[in-house]
């Protein structure tokens, strides 16, 4: 008898489990059906949340350039509410680098890429796959192929920022002469069309100048500097270098100080105020060019972020605000921060980057 008691008293508490349960879900479900009687629209049909989660991958860590442009994505990215983490290879000739921080991104769903590229092939792959995932991919400073990103910040012209190089050149070694180029990677995109843009203003406004030389320091200071002290021993008429890269152009500056070279080999280039300082007021360097890094950066948060939130898709003509400024997508989505400037002894005390 006991047992059977037992029995029909587990089969109750069962049924009152279950009744229990039942109750719960009605009340649960009709609570989610009734939102028109609340006056609250369903959760489901509230518009998501941009993600501004972005990642920030330059060529390289530890680059003066690259350091100065994080500055300015991030306050843009603060600004915008959102947040932004720095990523990258050691070197500045490691795209294999660059591909498996891609890779984490996309896996991380972060919102935003924003890339300089050390080539423009060898990343296309990560980089769409990151887009297949969601991400929008914003280059700066260093382009890839076009189908493989979403926009790119072009800090200047090619043909813009080479002229500035060949004129500043020219006219310091009296248009005639020989000149040699101190690049950084080989395979630097950005490098490339600046170099080659270089030679085709040589050859149609310079003819008595002879460029006799390209060599790479690939964006380690130790390499330029010895690349640069191999240009003197191999040309021995050499009177100028030009360098498009701020490691470059640094290191090249700091050979230049302490030999007999100084102020007989004009040196110019790309580099910051900040590096050239010093190079500029003991009379090595003359005169050199650049933008403001700071900007382009920002420009590029700014950019990652109106994608993130449809505000523009990159298409020629859209507009977008980036802090107090409109800027203006041209054509393979791609937006110009501005001309470069020069900086010599008058104004190179204005600027502090």
């Amino acid at each position: 008898m006991m047992l059977g008691k037992s029995r029909v008293g587990l089969r109750a508490m069962a049924a009152l489990a279950a009744s229990s349960l039942l109750l719960a879900a009605g009340c649960s479900s009709g609570g989610a059906a009734s939102p028109a009687a609340s006056g609250s629209a369903p959760a489901s049909s509230a518009p998501a949340a941009a993600n501004l989660t972005m990642t920030f991958l330059p060529k390289n860590l530890g680059n003066p350039y690259f350091d100065t442009s994080f500055k300015g994505v991030q306050a843009a990215v603060q600004a915008v509410g959102g947040t932004v983490t720095q990523v990258g290879p050691a070197k500045g000739d490691d795209p294999a680098g660059q591909v498996s921080y891609i890779n984490t991104a996309t896996q991380q769903q972060v919102g935003a890429l924003i890339v300089s590229a050390n080539d423009k092939s060898a990343i296309c792959d990560a980089l769409t796959e990151a887009k297949t995932a969601g991400v929008k991919v914003v280059t700066f400073d260093s382009d890839t192929n076009p189908e493989c990103r979403d926009l790119f910040i072009n800090q200047a012209t090619a043909e813009g920022i080479a002229k500035v190089q060949v004129d500043i050149i020219t006219s310091e070694i009296g248009d005639s002469g020989e000149i040699a180029i101190l690049s950084a990677a080989a395979n630097a995109t950005n490098q490339n069309a600046w170099i080659d843009m270089m030679k085709k203003e040589l050859a149609a406004s310079h003819p008595n100048v002879k460029l006799v030389d390209v060599v790479y320091g690939n964006d380690d200071d130790q390499t330029s500097f010895d690349k640069t002290a191999g240009l003197l021993q191999s040309h021995p008429n050499l009177k100028g270098i030009v360098s498009p890269t701020t490691v470059g152009i640094a290191a090249a500056a700091r050979y230049l100080s302490t030999s007999k070279a100084k102020g007989k080999v004009m040196l110019t280039g790309l580099g910051t105020p900040n590096q050239m300082r010093e190079y500029v007021k003991d009379g090595t360097v003359t005169e050199f060019a650049l933008w403001n890094p700071e900007e382009l950066g920002a420009l590029a948060a700014y950019a990652a972020a109106a994608m993130v939130k449809g505000e523009i898709t990159g298409k020629e003509g859209e507009t977008f605000k980036a802090g107090d400024k409109e800027y203006t997508i041209g054509a393979d989505a791609t937006v110009l921060l501005g001309e470069p400037y020069k900086f010599n002894k008058d104004n190179i005390d204005n600027f502090n980057f």
